[in-house]
Formats: C-alpha cells, structure tokens, sequence
C-alpha cells in the first residue's frame, strides 16, 4: 500500500513519460484506461523502495553458504535478534535477497526533528544511516543523544542551517542524534561521519556500512541480472565501456573466475578510483580500469602498440557491456526528480554514439549487451528498433536468465523481439507491506517472485554480430 505521494516531477517531464507508456500500440492493445491506471501505479511505485535488499556473493574468495550464514548473524546483531530470512536465490545462484520490513505505520514522532536532502532520504529508505553532509535543518535545541525524527525535503526548498522547515517533508523514521546542531553546522567542509543513527526507520532494511565488505556487493537485482546475461566465460577479452562504479565490472571478474582481461572505462577519474579500489577489496586481478571517455575508445590504423590501453582496434573484444549512461528514472525510491525535459532526453544521442563504438570493438560472433536504469522508451526499446537498422550485423538474441518482464510496445519492434527483451517494470506487482507475521507465513518461492517483480526500473538487450564490419575511417 503506498505510503508516500507519487515521484514528483516536473509537469512537461511526467507528460513526456505518459506519452511513452500511452503510445498508439499500448493503447490499441490494452485500451486507454488500463494504460493510465498502469502509469500512474508506476510514478507511485518509484517512490517507494523495493520489497528486498539485494546483495551479491563475491563467489572469488567465498562460498555462497558461508556468507549467508555471516549475513543472518549480522542481521540478528542489526535487528536486535528479529529473525529475517535471507534467501539465496535459484536462479542467480551468486545473489541473496533479504526482505525490507515496512512501511511501519505506528512510529511516534518526536518533537526534535532533522532535515535531510531528497537523495539522502532515499538512501535512508534503504537502510542508511544519516550522514552529516546529507542533513540540511535541524531543530534550533537538538544536542548529541536526542531521540530525532527525519524528514525529507523532497523538493528541495528548505535552507542549509535552517531551525525549522514548513515546506512539503515526507517522514523517514527516527534515530539518535550523534552530533548537537552546532557541530553539524559549524561549516567545518571536512565533517563527513555519522550525524543521525537511523533506529525506527519507516522502511527497516540493513546498513551494509563496512558489512562484509570483501564478501558482498549491494546491487540491485536487475544489475546482477545483467552480468549473467552476458555469460563471461574465462580467458575472454571483455570490455565494460562506461563501467563505474565496477559491480558489473567485479561481477563479470568473479563470473570469469579471474581468468581472462576485464577492461573497465570511465570519463571521470574518482569513478575509476573507485572501480581499482573495489577489485583490489574483491581481491580480482583480472581487472584493468581506465579514465577514458568509452565514445572515443575505437581507434582505426594504430600507429603504435598501446599495450592494451585504450583507444583500441576494431573487433578486439569477446563480449561488451554498454551499461549506457541514461536518464535514471528506473531508481527507487525516487520521490522527486528536477530534472528538465531537456535533461531527461539528452541520452539517446550519447547512447548511441557508445553503441556504434562498441559494435566496431566486438569481434564477429561477440555478443554485446545493452543495458540502462531508466524507464523510458526513447533510451531502451527504440535504441533496439535504431541498432537493428543501423547495424544489419546484429542479432537481437534470448537472455539466460530471463527474469524480467518482456519489452514495452511502441517502438515498432515484433513481439518476438520483445519477448527477447528484459524490462523490469515494478508497477506489474501493487505496493508490498511487510511485518514480520507476513514474512513467516510466506512461501520462499513466493518471495523469489516478488523480488523479481519489485524492484527498480531497468532494461537489458542482448545482441551478437553475426559478421565483420569492414570499413574505411570515419
């Protein structure tokens, strides 16, 4: 059941998605009702986070049994000795699902209140903490060890250093203040620790906060998915062109069994920072990262050997991941998004430029997989219907494991091209309320289910080229 108000967005954005979700095929085929009731569960369900946290084993340095068995006494210390199943799940054999208990209705407010920034709430919403640079306001009285409800500002109108906040808020749970007001906002830039400690959250997920940091990743389901869809095998030359911040990177390492060269890029050199600092905590060494902008990564007549450094030659790579930069609009919880229609509709252009490139790196026979984080129909199945026509060397091909729904009409793809999409589309379930009755009355396969239904938007095609590119320089 929902708790919170639909994403807000601005007007001339939601009707942009509208249009998408209500285009001529969907309305022709499920009438136009049943098309608005469905895009309007979807802007609700994005405010909202997904029934289950979802974390993948590091398979390279320990069994999926023995880091289960880690998690559940982890939790037990978290949640005070409340019994939550994690459940190891049949098809993507390296992923444990954990339940999100919420929304808890019950929760007394306290009179101290804290502010926090619309992308720290969502963090909140699945089981952070509340880091001093996320809190924006805090009651003029508020010292160390007071009991503290938190609060988003979703639209972002409340001032840095605010005593109170009368604007549009939305009620994240309680914790304990680690710091007094004055300490939060004394403008030291350097105060980066805990300000809140989160101890009634209205949604009680895990903290993953230095949890098993060389045993786990927390990623969502959908990007899990991904990496087993592209079906790395050892010994293969593999390219993750726009790879931060390295889970399908470190994913794709562990799937190879650290055998065989990951190549992982990104424009922005604190990302790769991030990616080298995740395989080394994941003790992969099969991982080259490098702060390289993945459109121009192609490079015709080399003049000298560059050592496996980018640019690279044509048809060099077994398999390549294009997880595309995109909109976003898939994330949960997402209660507000400012984006411009501009903003939102300016990937398709990039997006295509990183799909011609990546096309000339695959060898003939490669397969090459597509993926975003949003919902749009511009960014996902319209980019299959360009790259089909654009490339006739590409084979759109069925994904192993096929967990998502199939792809939206309105593209004028056929419907078994669509059938060989993944869309993860989380309005196909209603909103979830979890306690823990519910949790043991339920049946793990039922479990398995929703967790493949609800969780963040997401899209993933999978192609291989089927011949040779010959061609002049550009």
């Amino acid at each position: 059941m929902s708790i919170f108000p639909k994403i807000c967005l601005r007007p001339e954005v939601e009707n942009y998605l509208k249009e998408g979700f209500m285009n001529k095929e969907i309305v022709s085929a499920f009438g136009k009702e049943k098309a608005e009731r469905k895009f309007e569960a979807l802007l609700n369900h994005l405010s909202h986070p997904p029934s289950f946290t979802t974390v993948r084993v590091n398979t390279h340095l320990a069994s999926v049994q023995r880091v289960k068995n880690l998690l559940l006494d982890e939790l037990q210390k978290q949640f005070n000795g409340l019994r939550v199943p994690v459940i190891q799940h049949p098809d993507l054999q390296d992923v444990l699902l954990i339940p999100v208990i919420g929304p808890r209705r019950n929760i007394e407010k306290q009179q101290c209140e804290a502010i926090v920034g619309a992308q720290c709430g969502s963090a909140v919403l699945r089981g952070a903490h509340v880091y001093v640079p996320g809190i924006v306001s805090a009651s003029k009285f508020m010292k160390a060890g007071d009991a503290v409800s938190v609060y988003s500002d979703i639209k972002g109108k409340c001032k840095k250093g605010a005593k109170e906040f009368d604007g549009t808020k939305v009620f994240l749970g309680n914790g304990i203040s680690e710091l007094g007001r004055r300490e939060i906002f004394n403008g030291l830039p350097e105060l980066k620790g805990m300000g809140i400690r989160m101890t009634e959250p209205v949604y009680l997920s895990p903290s993953f906060d230095n949890v098993l940091p060389s045993y786990l990743f927390l990623q969502n389901l959908p990007s899990a998915v991904v990496t087993h869809v592209l079906d790395p095998q050892p010994g293969e030359k593999i390219l993750d062109l726009c790879a931060a911040p390295g889970g399908k990177t470190t994913h794709i390492a562990a799937l190879m069994h650290d055998q065989g060269e990951v190549i992982a890029l990104d424009k922005l050199p604190n990302k790769v920072k991030k990616i080298k600092q995740n395989a080394l905590l994941l003790g992969l060494n099969s991982i080259r990262a490098f702060h390289f902008d993945g459109t121009k990564a192609l490079q015709f007549n080399m003049v000298k050997d560059t050592e496996g450094e980018p640019p690279f030659s044509p048809e060099s790579f077994d398999r390549i991941l294009l997880d595309a930069p995109c909109s976003g609009m898939g994330q949960r919880p997402s209660m507000a998004c400012s984006w411009t229609l501009k903003e939102v509709t300016s990937y398709q252009p990039l997006q295509r430029k990183l799909f011609t490139v990546a096309v000339k790196l695959l060898k003939p026979g490669g397969v090459l997989v597509y993926s975003t984080c949003t919902i749009t129909l511009a960014e996902n199945e319209e980019q299959v219907a360009w790259a089909l026509t654009t490339f006739p060397c590409l084979q759109l091909q069925p994904q192993e494991p096929q967990i998502g729904g199939e792809g939206m009409m309105g593209a004028g793809l056929s419907f078994e091209q669509l059938k060989q999409l993944q869309r993860f589309d989380p309005s196909v379930v209603p909103l979830q309320d979890m306690d823990t009755d519910s949790l043991r009355e339920s049946r793990v396969e039922d479990m398995v289910w929703l967790a493949n239904k609800d969780c963040i938007g997401f899209f993933i095609a999978k192609f291989v080229k089927c011949k040779s590119i010959q061609e002049k320089d550009p």
